[in-house]
């Protein structure tokens, strides 16, 4: 969502193997570097040595499947250098993996490569492992150690399982408050985290903001670099990526807001843009725990991908920018044009689509998880924009009618199990039934839409009696909340979905209070709602 917009309302592989140097040598690891405020819970005394300059960023892990796991970390004494505070040679990062906090009873270890050419960045895909388990990592370099990390493999495909916690974050402008919310994350107890875009902004300095961003609007791959390490600097975004595996996708504000395909916000010249595309989606790979198959080639890059939780959930994880069209009507918020009823527009791309499809068909789990950017519910928001005739958001599904009836449609004639839509993008919370057609009221519910709230970004108070007053006209969004900061967190057994929307008291500090705002759980076998 464009902070400035107006409703007119008012590695490399690893090789295992044993460690070549004698750890007598090295620091021992630690969370110290996350700061005493967001000491985790596992972490024990004998882990918390101080945590040396070159991984000042953190260490991160990703993508579980049942025997594997990505580990991450980048090497950067000077994060807020074009190259890191890094000479241009390689360095040899040594890793381990073990079963406990205290990194005593060790797996797993070996070296990885880190090379200029990707920011000094590395990650592990570390294989051969237990499934359903906990584990913990740290990574040494030059006689210094990161911070100790945990990360977890996820049940076999055919384990029926018992539960599965995790909590959905999106929208986390560094700029306009604390990360209060991932200090709160960080003590949850859930088994990982799915990040659904805007990791960070684009947008040059606000004078009046909080928080300050280094720099101009980034443009160039050493831009793109330093934002994504000023952001990874924060010790509470650190410590919830030490906690728990994150899945991630983008949204647009890790390019250029409401981008759409090739397509450029406002006038850019197109091929600077998808060099600008280039250096963002690089710097994307270079700083999230990405699986190696997402690896940047020139300005693509492959993020729609499964995970699996057992039987219980599979993840169908979209990207809704890369692909899609522009946005029909010039953009913005307005009634609809012909051109936002066209059955060539597309949200995702025709390959996206079908395999999208072809998974749903196919898929033997209970809950199947759409994982993606913006708000899928058709919302009418006239009387909030006081205009006489409907009114939508052209950057969210509404702006791609055909293709949305399109899985809508699909929805219907296959009925995969349990359909579930994740989004974030427009910094509230919201919960809507999902009808077979939108322009029926009385039609049947195929899905449920949990919209999560921001991180940071700003939703504008002045605007929430407004957005409020449009729910008469949409009765199947059940659920509206604009004045917190936060996450959606969801507690999933075969029978029941439970989501909880958590927010806090201020992002104007570091650390919070946070509380439950409403809850709400979807019945397996019945897509509707119910207020809990």
């Amino acid at each position: 969502m464009n902070q400035n917009r107006q409703l007119n309302v008012g590695g490399v592989g690893a090789v295992e193997g044993d460690w070549i140097i004698s750890r007598r040598n090295m620091l021992r690891g630690g969370v110290a570097g996350l700061g005493a405020a967001y000491l985790l819970p596992w972490a024990t005394s004998t882990a918390t040595a101080q945590v040396g300059r070159l991984f000042s960023l953190g260490v991160a892990s990703g993508d579980p499947d049942a025997h594997a796991v990505l580990l991450w970390t980048r090497l950067a004494p000077a994060p807020l250098e074009a190259k890191g505070g890094m000479p241009p040679q390689p360095v040899t990062v040594h890793w381990e993996l073990a079963a406990d906090p205290d990194m005593r009873r060790t797996l797993r270890s070996g070296t990885v490569v880190a090379r200029a050419a990707s920011a000094h960045a590395v990650r592990v895909n570390v294989q051969r492992l237990d499934s359903d388990r906990w584990y913990y990592y740290r990574f040494f370099a030059q006689g210094e150690c990161s911070p100790v990390g945990r990360t977890r493999t996820f049940p076999e495909r055919d384990d029926a399982c018992a539960r599965m916690r995790f909590a959905l974050v999106s929208c986390q402008d560094y700029q306009n408050g604390f990360f209060s919310a991932y200090a709160n994350l960080a003590a949850e107890d859930l088994d990982f985290v799915v990040h659904v875009g805007d990791y960070i902004y684009e947008d040059g300095p606000r004078p009046l903001a909080p928080r300050q961003v280094v720099g101009g609007e980034i443009l160039t791959l050493d831009d793109y670099r330093i934002r994504h390490a000023l952001y990874r600097l924060d010790p509470a975004l650190q410590a919830a990526h030490a906690a728990f595996p994150f899945i991630a996708t983008f949204d647009d504000h890790e390019v250029d807001n409401n981008y759409a395909g090739p397509a450029p916000e406002d006038d850019q010249d197109p091929a600077l843009f998808l060099q600008r595309r280039a250096d963002a989606y690089r710097a994307y790979f270079e700083h999230l725990p990405l699986p190696d198959s997402a690896r940047p080639v020139g300005a693509s890059i492959n993020l729609f991908r499964r995970v699996h939780f057992g039987r219980l959930a599979t993840f169908h994880v979209l990207d809704t920018r890369q692909f899609r069209s522009d946005q029909p009507c010039g953009d913005g918020f307005k009634p609809l044009c012909p051109d936002a009823m066209t059955t060539t527009a597309t949200m995702t791309g025709p390959e996206q689509e079908t395999w999208l499809m072809r998974g749903l068909a196919r898929s033997p789990a209970t809950w199947n998880v759409l994982a993606q950017q913006v708000m899928f519910t058709k919302w009418d928001l006239r009387r909030a924009a006081g205009a006489p005739v409907p009114f939508f958001n052209m950057d969210a599904w509404d702006g791609y009618a055909a293709a949305r009836q399109r899985l809508l449609d699909f929805l219907v004639e296959r009925s995969p199990h349990n359909p579930i839509i994740l989004s974030g993008d427009i910094h509230s919370a919201w919960a809507a039934d999902i009808l077979e057609r939108f322009d029926e009221p009385d039609a049947g519910i195929v899905a449920a839409e949990f919209v999560g709230t921001s991180i940071t970004s700003d939703f504008p108070a002045a605007l929430i009696p407004a957005v409020q007053a449009t729910l008469v006209d949409n009765p199947h969004i059940r659920y509206f909340e604009g004045a917190h900061r936060g996450y959606l967190r969801f507690h999933v057994t075969p029978r029941q979905w439970r989501a909880d929307y958590r927010g806090v008291d201020t992002i104007a500090e570091a650390t919070s209070p946070i509380s439950t705002l409403a809850s709400f759980v979807v019945e397996a076998g019945h897509s509707g709602l119910v207020s809990a």
